[in-house]
């Protein structure tokens, strides 16, 4: 394959990596405020696109991390990026027919790094990105966990005097402001990645000097996702709004807004995280604060499987996509 070809073909695979991006992870903004029937899934999913669209525009800080600290730029090519972009798509869309969240960000972590090992060895590796990659593990579980736990412990004692019709009228409106909150903060987070990705390629490719996210890149990025979204990820939707646990409209607004708060500050400082496993994690403290047996923990322990097998899975098709690449260029 030509260098000019594969260069437009790498740019192609990383839109149809965006794109899977949004169908994949309109569930995390919307999951709670279409389960409580605060929204219909056409305006939810309409909601979450215009926002997902606004938070993609809102900064580079996380494109930034991805396209020069995951792996060192000066020892991949083009072929490591298009591994990397095989691996998020073929494991994106596995789950997504599973009917299960995963994580686009650790997919897209794993597969770069592991045909930037196959590309150049271990040192290929960034170590202050990857800090960053596991600070975002720490701040989705635990930070998302915690952070809806002891949101939903303090709305209980608020409103525990409160006549419950008042209290869901109140809410109805709440959930719609954190759900807007949740979507985002998701395009702040999730959708600079690809973002990164794609001015990686042009830097490669020769159309850029250095790293620095145009405008139209941004926009190019904010609107693929956006009609990703549209899309929708019905059958995810279905797994985190109601297998997860029950919700009702104050239980929501507090999953949403803790996590919609965690991805915010992620953002912030330039920690690329999981939004599925943020709102997850914040879905089951909100759960949790009823009692235990509330969370349904059969259906969140095949997601904590697929989670923990996201890594490995991606990396492995990331390296082996990268040698076979490799291989076909010398033949």
């Amino acid at each position: 394959m030509g260098e000019a070809l594969l260069f437009y073909v790498v740019l192609g695979l990383i839109l149809i990596a965006e794109l899977t991006n949004g169908w994949t992870d309109a569930p995390n903004a919307i999951a709670t405020v279409v389960s409580t029937r605060v929204l219909s899934p056409f305006k939810a999913v309409l909601m979450a696109s215009v926002f997902n669209l606004f938070g993609v525009l809102s900064g580079t800080a996380v494109a930034e991390t991805i396209g020069r600290e995951i792996v060192n730029p000066e020892l991949i090519n083009l072929e490591t990026i298009t591994s990397s972009m095989i691996a998020v798509i073929v494991w994106s869309s596995f789950t997504a027919w599973l009917g299960l969240p995963t994580s686009e960000t650790h997919a897209l972590v794993a597969g770069l790094g592991g045909a930037g090992i196959a590309n150049a060895g271990f040192h290929a590796l960034v170590w202050a990105g990857w800090k960053k990659v596991l600070l975002g593990l720490l701040f989705s579980t635990l930070l998302g966990f915690i952070g809806g736990a002891l949101l939903m412990t303090l709305l209980y004692y608020l409103l525990q005097n409160c006549l419950p019709g008042k209290v869901r009228r109140s809410f109805h409106y709440l959930q719609m402001a954190s759900s807007a909150l949740m979507a985002f903060s998701h395009g702040s987070n999730d959708g600079q990645k690809f973002m990164g990705m794609f001015t990686l390629a042009l830097v490669m490719g020769g159309r850029l000097s250095h790293f620095a996210v145009p405008l139209w890149v941004m926009l190019l990025c904010a609107f693929i996702m956006a009609l990703g979204t549209l899309i929708g990820g019905w059958r995810i939707l279905k797994t985190m709004g109601f297998k997860i646990t029950e919700l009702d409209t104050p239980q929501g607004f507090a999953a949403e807004t803790a996590a919609g708060a965690t991805i915010e500050l992620a953002s912030f400082l330039g920690v690329p995280l999981s939004t599925t496993h943020t709102i997850n994690t914040a879905i089951m403290g909100v759960g949790a604060t009823k009692r235990l047996s509330a969370v349904r923990w059969g259906v969140t322990a095949r997601i904590l499987m697929t989670w923990v097998i996201t890594f490995p899975a991606c990396g492995l098709i990331g390296y082996l996509t990268s040698l076979a690449m490799k291989a076909f260029t010398i033949l």
